[in-house]
């Protein structure tokens, strides 16, 4: 690149870098208002050593004063994906937060490295238009509040071909995308957009998603074995893999069978409809499996709850409000209410399908024993069944008399009978 002259310097500063066009324009131009710019790359899925090999190369090319990689896929379990699977969390009953917590993992390791470098400011590339910006700042502002934070992209509000230029007359040549869909690749999911998802009605063709058409022939399928423990995915098939080596496999599975692709529409946290199309295969496969396990070990009443306040820990998290403090009180319920779901799903994997078979855990709620439901019992007799549903309607009958007697008329036919 050609050598900048820069008249004053004004410290270093943090980029979040994803090696693109928008990270590399940011890193350039920082460094013509004369700061020191230190590049993060934060991997939390998505990435080959030779795709960061090529991101490092872009921060080279850059002239950045230090590249840095932080693999953060353990974190990301461990701090947001286990309580996703907790939940149950899928946005909309169908987006399983592909991009969501994932944007506030990268987030929180880029101001950890900035606070622990001693720099004087954070920087990202995300535009002024999506959710990314507000995850990325309310991040920064939460962990290092003394930090300012420059956005270049969303500031110049600059084309992407002004941007192309503008890196060609500092000597760098990073091609505008060819690409016909914008691809975000993490380990709990990959998200697409492109032409179609600007409007609610076009199909998203299966030639946007990375995987491509299913491997599966029509006819093939195979069944699998999930085990947890705790609420946390701990084998597949009776081989034990911690949480990053599982999800990466149970992947893999679903992506040979098509398995977890689909368009979610909802609300953005700017107020507007977004559209995004999804390829999420492990949640596709560990979210049914963790559902039906916990149907055999928790109450009615635990499940209830757990679906109401799983939606609203999945809502904060998607939403960028991951330091509110209900999101500790959340993930504490949440923690609390998996201390049973311990045991194995069966499930068959199919072309775009898959079913649970069966569930089993030493917590078991079901017992043939005492009860079998529509059979029999050993647990009360029949009259006592008798009684039961004789008390468990009288709410009901009291309001249906009312309702009755509130008729127009019915008054006037009393009068008349008697």
């Amino acid at each position: 690149m050609s050598n900048k002259q820069t008249k004053t310097h004004k410290g270093d500063i943090v980029l979040a870098f994803s090696g693109g066009l928008d990270t590399s324009y940011c890193a350039v131009w920082l460094q013509e208002q004369g700061w020191a710019v230190h590049t993060v790359t934060v991997d939390t899925g998505g990435f080959d050593t030779a795709e960061l090999a090529d991101i490092e190369a872009s921060a080279k090319r850059a002239g950045v004063a230090g590249h840095t990689v932080i693999d953060a896929r353990p974190a990301l379990f461990d701090r947001f994906l286990r309580f996703l699977i907790y939940g149950n969390v899928l946005r909309g009953d169908t987006y399983p937060l592909c991009v969501s917590a994932e944007r506030v993992c990268q987030a929180e390791a880029v101001a950890e490295h900035a606070l622990a470098l001693g720099a004087k400011a954070l920087a990202h590339g995300s535009t002024g238009a999506g959710n990314d910006q507000i995850r990325f700042d309310v991040a920064f502002q939460a962990l290092a509040p003394d930090l300012p934070i420059i956005t270049p992209i969303r500031d110049q509000g600059l084309s992407r071909q002004q941007e192309v230029d503008y890196l060609a007359g500092q000597g760098i040549h990073v091609p505008e995308s060819t690409g016909t869909y914008s691809v975000n690749q993490g380990l709990w999911g990959t998200t697409v957009g492109g032409r179609e998802t600007l409007d609610s009605w076009p199909e998203l063709p299966e030639a946007a998603y990375p995987g491509g058409r299913p491997k599966a022939g029509p006819e093939e399928s195979r069944d699998i074995t999930l085990s947890f423990e705790q609420g946390v995915p701990v084998a597949l098939d009776g081989e034990s893999l911690a949480p990053v080596a599982l999800i990466e496999s149970v992947a893999a599975l679903a992506g040979h069978f098509g398995i977890g692709r689909g368009v979610h529409l909802g609300d953005t946290i700017l107020g507007i409809k977004g559209r995004v199309g999804f390829e999420a295969g492990a949640a596709a496969l560990l979210i049914p499996a963790h559902r039906e396990l916990e149907k055999l070990v928790l109450s009615g009443k635990q499940l209830f709850w757990k679906s109401q306040l799983g939606d609203l820990y999945g809502s904060l998290i998607h939403e960028g409000q991951a330091y509110d403090p209900l999101v500790k009180d959340l993930e504490a319920f949440l923690s609390s209410s998996q201390q049973r779901v311990t045991g194995e799903v069966r499930l068959r994997l199919q072309p775009r399908a898959v079913t649970v078979l069966g569930q089993r855990s030493p917590h078991s709620l079901m017992d043939a024993n005492t009860a079998a439901y529509g059979e029999a019992n050993h647990l009360w007799s029949g009259d006592d069944a008798r009684g039961f549903a004789r008390v468990f309607g009288v709410a009901q009958r009291l309001s249906a008399t009312q309702a009755q007697n509130a008729k127009p008329g019915h008054e006037q036919d009393k009068d008349e009978v008697a």
